[in-house]
Parts: structure tokens; sequence; C-alpha cells
């Protein structure tokens, strides 16, 4: 299989939103009010979040899963996450050690994944349930903080979103613990 499918395609399009969120926080206010960077962030985030799903089913559905693809995928996905959490760093939404958790673990299961697959034992760190969960978490805690403002003026979302995030940061370390037990009998 190819490896510019329309899913991959669609993959590396999550990639290049990644500069666009970062970016628009340095436009001038005379282009866009602060208020409507976080709304533009926040727009950016949730439609490469969506991205993330649609390549898989679009793979799955169009029998267009390539090696590429399961590369690709993964890398975005913290591609993105890293970026967003940048960008909340530097605008003070999101606590450093929060944000050292989660692109720390990334990090490390990503390297741990790698030297698995290089001992042939990839499946023993292949993606559980409690790293889907803090996906979730971390897809939904993003959106509101770079969105910020009060949401239908009912939500806080700087609150909901530090709350989220937070236990993203918990799960994070759950799920990395959790790779690691699965790795170590295959890794000695």
């Amino acid at each position: 299989m190819t490896p510019l499918n329309v899913p991959n395609l669609i993959t590396l399009s999550r990639i290049i939103l990644i500069p666009l969120i970062v970016g628009i926080f340095y436009l001038p206010d005379e282009w866009l009010s602060f208020s409507a960077k976080n709304v533009t962030a926040c727009a950016i985030f949730v439609v490469a979040a969506i991205t993330d799903w649609l390549d898989g089913y679009l793979a799955r559905r169009l029998n267009q899963m390539s090696a590429f693809g399961a590369f690709l995928d993964p890398v975005a996905d913290k591609l993105i996450v890293v970026g967003a959490l940048v960008v909340l760093l530097h605008l003070s939404r999101v606590d450093p050690l929060v944000a050292l958790i989660i692109i720390g673990r990334e990090i490390a299961i990503s390297a741990l994944r790698e030297w698995m697959a290089i001992l042939g034992q990839g499946k023993s760190v292949a993606v559980a349930f409690v790293g889907k969960l803090k996906t979730v978490g971390q897809m939904v805690a993003i959106p509101l903080l770079l969105y910020h403002d009060p949401l239908f003026g009912l939500v806080d979302c700087q609150w909901l979103g530090t709350l989220l995030i937070s236990v993203a940061a918990v799960l994070t370390v759950v799920s990395m613990l959790y790779y690691l037990r699965r790795a170590l009998p295959h890794a000695l």
C-alpha cells in the first residue's frame, strides 16, 4: 500500500495543524483579539482531534492500513498534544509539572515501544484501555484550556480543563507503570 493514501494524508494534516495552533497566539492583537485567538486555537485542536479518529476509521473502512500509517498516527498524536501543551505552558494555563509528566511519559513510552519492537516483543506494550482513557482526558482538557473563556457563561473552562488535565496526568503515570510492568519480563 502506498504511504500517501487518504488516511495517511489526513494524519499528515494533523501535523500541519500544529504550527497553526502555536502561531495563532503570535498574531498581532489588531488582527485577532485574544479571545478570538483562544477560540481559533481551540477549534484547530478539535479538528486535529477529529482527524485522529477519522484517519483510523478510513484506514479500516477503505482497507488502506499501512506500516507508514501505523508509525505516523501515534507520532502525530504526540506532536499535537506536545505542541498544545507548550502553548498552554507559555500562556500559564497548565502546571509545568503536569506538562512534564505528560510529555515525559510520551517520550518514555515511545522509547519503550521501540526497544520492545527491537526485541521482537512489540505486542507486550500494545495500546491498553488506560492509555485510551488518558488520551480522551487530554483531548477534552486541552481544548477547554485553549478556549479558556467561560463557555456559554456557565462552564469555567480553565477550572474544568485543569481538573481534566490533572486526571489525565494521573492516568499518564498509571499507564506508564502498566506498560513498564508489561515490558519488564520481556526486557530481562
